[in-house]
């Protein structure tokens, strides 16, 4: 067989892999989460109380990160504005608090992209539902608490994304500062990091505004959604 028909015919196969393994990783991951909110409704707890219980996790993690943030942030102007202690010292510092801080970016991460999976169970479980009303005014009602519900929602990621995005590039020059200290461990490292230290206030000044909007939307959003929970259903038009 000829190289360049051989190497064609594995880059097929490699090809066709790659598609059947993505196609089995949802396969996976469909029925995982089907059997996990399957379990979960059977103990009571339905794919809304998952997102409120979601949400509420995401805010508290919110909340948490930007408490960490405000400490790194006491912890750089320490280092920048006190000429006291070893250099080792002030890096081991500020290392620390880098640490901690791209951890808990981690977590916010990871809770949203929790939120974004239940809320996509549920509004996809929702709208299937509303072909089961025989009321047309039942039926209304529901479709326009849906709409209402996808549109806080959709609020709700925003802030979150916008808030996320913006821990990044504070977490991209904090490393820098981290690293710059670590690989010039004299006078000079200090006073370039008092050059940057203005910017680096801005930056984490503006992360900490994103996060309050963003935790103000999550605890917006599930009083939206207990209060959607608990409302009556109003009587059908005759």
């Amino acid at each position: 067989m000829p190289k360049y028909t051989q190497s064609r015919s594995l880059f097929s196969i490699r090809g066709l892999t790659q598609r059947t393994v993505k196609l089995l990783s949802r396969f996976v991951t469909y029925n995982f989460q089907h059997v996990y909110y399957r379990t979960k409704e059977s103990l009571g707890q339905h794919k809304r109380d998952l997102v409120v219980v979601r949400v509420e996790e995401a805010s508290e993690s919110l909340q948490q990160t930007k408490v960490q943030f405000l400490d790194a942030l006491e912890r750089f102007k320490s280092v920048v504005n006190v000429n006291s202690g070893s250099l080792e010292d002030k890096y081991s510092l500020l290392k620390q608090q880098f640490d901690f801080c791209n951890m808990r970016s981690e977590i916010v991460r990871n809770k949203i992209q929790a939120i974004e999976e239940v809320s996509d169970a549920l509004f996809k479980e929702w709208e299937a539902e509303l072909k089961e009303y025989t009321n047309r005014s039942l039926r209304a009602q529901s479709r326009q608490q849906l709409k209402l519900s996808r549109q806080h929602y959709l609020r709700l990621i925003k802030a979150m994304l916008k808030a996320e995005q913006k821990i990044q590039p504070v977490l991209g020059a904090f490393r820098d500062q981290v690293l710059f200290l670590k690989h010039n461990l004299n006078a000079n490292a200090i006073a370039a990091l008092q050059q940057e230290f203005s910017e680096i206030c801005f930056d984490i000044s503006q992360l900490i505004q994103a996060m309050e909007r963003s935790i103000a939307e999550a605890n917006h959003y599930v009083h939206v959604l207990v209060e959607q929970k608990n409302l009556p259903v109003l009587p059908a038009a005759k």
